[in-house]
């Protein structure tokens, strides 16, 4: 098994850990981490992603973006890993979809609409100092930090995780692309991302 799969194992055990109350407390401190930040305080445009399971929670915190007038967009998963978007409209909007994932009903906009975000929300499971983030292995984030590097796009990365989730190191591959910025339920900080 590989590094990576063995800390996948680790922090998902972690998570199974958590109750659905710890995980509703921290998503509620997330959402106000996240809203402080000068990168989403001044968006017009944000890329996120509603949290399922032990995730750190999004829900609270996607509301909260509407809210302002912020258009959010949602990844809807295609076929082949690669990734669709589609504005949020409420969460009386959004419908099951595959693997457990909530999507929005509405018009899908292309994969391309992730390049108009001002920032990107990213899932991961870790993040380490300098900004390398550990997803799920699906590689659907793969290729939207991809797109946007080829693009030359450079909204804010941010991801969502809880305390014990920021590592001494990731470890990385040639694809992996390094984030800006890791909120937890303690602290917002920045990576040494170059």
């Amino acid at each position: 098994m590989s590094r990576k799969a063995l800390l996948r194992r680790e922090l998902l055990a972690a998570r199974r850990l958590l109750t659905k109350e710890d995980a509703e407390n921290a998503a509620v401190v997330l959402s106000r981490g996240a809203l402080d930040l000068p990168e989403l305080s001044g968006a017009r445009t944000v890329a996120a992603y509603v949290s399922v399971g032990s995730e750190p929670g999004t829900r609270v915190l996607l509301e909260a973006l509407r809210a302002r007038g912020v258009r959010v967009l949602l990844p809807v998963l295609l076929a082949d890993n690669d990734l669709d978007w589609a504005p949020y409209e409420g969460a009386d909007r959004l419908v099951r979809a595959g693997r457990g994932l909530l999507e929005p009903d509405g018009a899908r906009l292309g994969p391309e609409a992730v390049l108009e975000a001002d920032a990107v929300l990213l899932p991961g499971l870790a993040v380490d100092g300098r900004g390398m983030r550990l997803g799920r292995g699906g590689g659907s984030y793969d290729r939207v930090l991809a797109r946007l590097a080829a693009a030359g796009a450079h909204p804010a990365l941010i991801v969502l995780l809880y305390d014990d989730e920021v590592v001494a190191r990731v470890p990385e591959e040639p694809h992996d692309h390094p984030v800006d910025v890791v909120v937890t339920p303690a602290a917002s900080r920045r990576t040494d991302r170059p």
